[in-house]
């Protein structure tokens, strides 16, 4: 029932031909394709920026600042009140 039949792509075939008439049937089609052409590449356009400006990130490396840890714990130790150390 979804599928399109071959004599369901003639009856529209036959429509589009009376409502927009046959000589401007091609103008159609060409305005059709010029408007894919620029949406797939402002589609490319965007994956590119994309790309530019999220690099992929390369698994296991360690952190850029290995000591950041270590002096959070070190904040807290000083802050807690109870801890004489």
């Amino acid at each position: 029932m979804g599928a399109m039949r071959p004599w369901h792509i003639i009856v529209l075939v036959i429509v589009l031909i009376i409502v927009f008439g046959a000589s401007k049937l091609p103008d159609i089609a060409q305005n059709i394709g010029k408007s894919a052409k620029v949406l797939k590449k402002e589609m490319k356009e965007l994956t590119d920026d994309d790309q530019k400006a999220n690099p992929p990130q390369v698994s296991g490396s360690q952190p850029s600042d290995p000591a950041a840890p270590q002096n959070a714990q070190q904040q807290n130790v000083q802050e807690d009140p109870k801890n004489p150390n």
